[in-house]
């Protein structure tokens, strides 16, 4: 495989990622013993809020009234498409039932959630999208009740086209608190909810580390690292394009991998000159981010054949991954390891992100290895039953004495054993485990 870095990068997602941990699971350890007041105390400290926190519907269509009907009409636009979408990801969860062998019945049920809580960033920048995307899958899967919560600006609140939208998708409660104390405050059930029985949403790291910590208490959409975008691009892709789709990734924070790879050098030189032009051109804060972001995470690649390019997308296994070239077919039935697929010039990453119905919360740091994003699946649980009658129940009892007993679970062979002395009196069945 021949394959040249035209650009590599200093630094993985792991480098600056800091020790969190115990920072974290000190928080939570308070907030659990001591909690609502807890929870208000980090608020104080960490948001500069002290205000109501589970949000009035006074309070909620009072920042209705604040946000204009263009952005209104755009909100809703953005929650139809994920909110269609969605409902097509939950048509292909089929309950089912099978007759294993005669007289045994076993079936498959998908069944929601009880409660969900959403956590919706508004630090750097006000994530109205993720609240669609995380609310209104959730209320479409049928979770019973959804809470979100955001960060507050100091002494104001959440931004209030945030709010609106979390209650346009569907949310039962909405908390003014954010970072871990809005974690713990919907895992522990604080401020009248019920205990979240799944977390979802993207944030910091400290959000990340407190889900990582939790769970297994409640369920996690996945684990979490700095968002990572990846393009793939040969002869026919636009540099312009190109450049200012790698610039519109970076900008997320100074952190944030991105990574082109291609198999026209030209393509990519033609790229690596005008990214710092279109960085040059971004806000102070989204300038500040992508340079950084630029400068130590991204890499630009430059291989031999679009097959060693597939096969480099899927060591990278992206959580967003772009392809600006030729038979896109081809890239759709070959790459395997992504988090979401943008196929072609004529879409982008920032479509899925906002507004065009797939999820956008996504796994990163390679997680795309073995994971796909937040989906209605997610919010859903697949479980099992099954049904015999007594005859059925003949074959299975004995297998599964049988192997118990292989197994030295004798208590669990006597439960066989013993149905089959009350379904079938006066028969004789070797149960044993060895030969005769």
């Amino acid at each position: 495989m021949a394959i040249s870095y035209l650009k590599k990068a200093t630094k993985t997602s792991a480098s600056d990622a800091g020790d969190v941990q115990e920072t974290v699971r000190s928080i939570l350890a308070e907030i659990e013993n001591d909690g609502e007041a807890a929870a208000r105390r980090f608020a104080e400290k960490f948001d500069k809020y002290a205000g109501n926190i589970v949000l009035t519907r006074e309070e909620i269509d009072a920042a209705a009234a604040q946000v204009p009907q263009k952005l209104k009409d755009d909100i809703q636009f953005a929650h139809d498409n994920v909110r269609r979408f969605a409902e097509a990801q939950k048509r292909s969860i089929v309950d089912f039932e099978t007759e294993v062998i005669p007289g045994l019945v076993a079936g498959q049920k998908s069944i929601p959630c009880n409660a969900a809580g959403c956590y919706v960033p508004g630090g750097r920048y006000s994530h109205i999208a993720s609240a669609i995307m995380t609310v209104t899958t959730a209320k479409v899967a049928g979770c019973k009740h959804i809470s979100a919560c955001s960060p507050p600006r100091p002494d104001v609140g959440i931004a209030p086209a945030i709010i609106y939208t979390a209650d346009l998708c569907g949310a039962d409660s909405i908390l003014a608190m954010g970072g871990v104390q809005g974690v713990a405050s919907m895992a522990f059930g604080l401020f009248g909810l019920p205990q979240a029985d799944i977390l979802v949403g993207p944030g910091n790291q400290f959000v990340a580390e407190a889900k990582r910590i939790l769970f297994g208490r409640v369920g996690i959409d996945m684990f979490a690292g700095p968002t990572d975008s990846l393009i793939i691009a040969d002869e026919t892709a636009d540099a312009e394009i190109v450049a200012a789709d790698l610039v519109g990734q970076a900008e997320h924070g100074y952190n944030s991998p991105v990574w082109l790879v291609t198999t026209d050098r030209a393509l990519a030189e033609r790229v690596l000159a005008l990214v710092p032009q279109h960085i040059d051109k971004l806000p102070k804060l989204n300038r500040q981010n992508a340079t950084a972001a630029w400068r130590d995470y991204a890499e630009v690649i430059v291989c031999d054949t679009r097959e060693e390019v597939a096969a480099t997308s899927d060591q990278y296994a992206p959580e967003h991954l772009t392809v600006h070239a030729a038979d896109l077919d081809w890239w759709l039935e070959r790459l395997s390891c992504y988090g979401s697929l943008f196929l072609g010039e004529e879409t982008t990453v920032a479509f899925g992100d906002k507004s065009s119905g797939p999820n956008h919360v996504l796994p990163t740091s390679g997680a795309a290895r073995y994971t796909g994003g937040l989906s209605v699946h997610k919010y859903m649980k697949i479980v099992t039953w099954q049904r015999s009658t007594k005859e059925a129940s003949k074959q299975i009892a004995v297998a599964t004495a049988r192997i118990s007993r292989l197994e030295g679970m004798e208590g669990h062979a006597r439960t066989a054993d013993v149905r089959l002395a009350k379904y079938f009196p006066g028969e004789n069945f070797d149960l044993s485990a060895e030969d005769l």
